[in-house]
């Protein structure tokens, strides 16, 4: 593959989405999206490396087909329950005679803090540095040049369990892709999604994908908490399914060509005439019409409960209701509508869903909420080119 082509790879539980980008001079240019079904992985968890690896080999050879060009390596994302952030801090002595700050100092820093006693079953992902101090000054964001004797470091050590991130890799590596980093999810997406504004104010995106809901908080610029949820939008699909007795393929295609999340703009008498998608979906059913407001009824009751278990990982930062840029929405849940007001009572902030905010040359389809945390993983190798990155074996 030539340098100049990046390539973003997300990685569900339904489905793998890749996004192909040309770097041109100083500018990054989509060259292709697509996306593919995902088999053999569930909530960010490998439960069949076999189908997984196949699943990642039809996704690269339908983009090969598209952009015309090898596709050698990427830049993937990684999410699942397993993920967990813990705060950590490092000191150091100032190296220097004089006392000043350097880059080496800093990196030194970061490595004290990475010496966190991390268990022996989980593996770091991401070492992030939020704030730093020298001797008794705090808060502060770049230390470099400052004069002082000792420095210290505030990070947000990212890690998953070691076993869950061998199988995902390995599931990678058959298919003879390299991986140029593994990066959590909902930080990929966050570069293209969030602004620089939105960061500083305090800001929590929500990735609502098939199977888990990542979440990540921003403050003064630095990412404050992140975390993944074990609940997604295929929770929805099942509680549509045992609320109607109706198979699940049914209920998907219920909750995606008619769903909402907002019983209230509907009344009893709106129904939806299923006697199409039966007919399609080949299933000996009886039943023609359904009542619109008890399936969306029936979804809102599952969108609150994501929303409040957001709500309580904002809790534990002292985060509840209290982002002035309020909540951005994006994945495939993103799409269902009503669920920015779901998410306004919920969270008792604003909320909007998510769309690229990033000034790189793209096309439509990228613009699409679920196709966002691929496109991020493209824009987050294309500002790390050429930096150092992590080996994974």
């Amino acid at each position: 593959m030539r340098d100049d082509i990046i390539v973003g790879l997300d990685i569900g539980s339904t489905q793998i989405r890749l996004v192909a980008a040309q770097q041109k001079e100083d500018e990054l240019q989509i060259i292709g999206a697509i996306e593919s079904p995902s088999q053999g992985i569930n909530k960010g968890i490998i439960n069949s490396i076999e189908d997984a690896t196949s699943s990642i080999s039809r996704c690269l050879e339908k983009a090969e087909r598209l952009i015309g060009l090898p596709i050698v390596s990427a830049w993937v994302g990684i999410s699942g329950a397993h993920i967990k952030a813990e705060k950590s801090k490092g000191v150091v002595a100032v190296s220097r005679s004089d006392g000043e700050v350097t880059q080496d100092d800093v990196e030194r820093t970061i490595e004290a803090a990475r010496a966190l006693s991390v268990p022996p079953n989980y593996e770091i992902l991401h070492v992030i540095p939020t704030k730093y101090s020298v001797d008794n000054q705090t808060d502060i964001k770049d230390p470099v040049g400052m004069i002082g004797v000792r420095l210290e470091a505030e990070t947000l050590i990212i890690q998953g369990l070691a076993a869950q991130i061998k199988n995902f890799t390995k599931a990678i590596y058959r298919t003879e892709l390299n991986i140029e980093d593994l990066v959590l999810s909902n930080l990929a997406a966050a570069e293209a999604v969030l602004t620089d504004k939105q960061k500083d104010l305090g800001t929590v995106l929500i990735n609502i994908g098939s199977s888990t809901t990542g979440l990540s908080v921003f403050e003064e610029g630095e990412l404050l908490h992140t975390a993944v949820l074990p609940i997604g939008s295929e929770h929805i699909t099942a509680d549509i399914a045992i609320g109607l007795r109706c198979p699940i393929n049914l209920a998907e295609r219920i909750k995606v060509e008619h769903g909402s999340a907002a019983p209230k703009d509907l009344n009893k008498k709106d129904e939806i005439d299923i006697s199409k998608l039966v007919q399609e979906e080949e299933l000996g059913n009886d039943e023609e019409f359904i009542s619109k407001k008890y399936v969306s009824e029936i979804i809102e009751a599952r969108v609150e409960e994501i929303m409040e278990k957001i709500d309580e990982e904002l809790k534990k930062i002292d985060r509840s209701g209290m982002l002035p840029a309020g909540a951005i929405i994006i994945g495939g849940g993103a799409k269902l509508p009503g669920i920015v007001e779901v998410a306004k009572k919920k969270l008792r902030i604003p909320a909007s869903i998510g769309s690229n905010r990033s000034t790189i040359h793209t096309i439509d389809k990228v613009d699409d909420p679920a196709f966002l945390t691929a496109l991020g993983l493209a824009i987050w190798g294309f500002e790390l080119s050429g930096k150092q990155k992590t080996a994974w074996k």
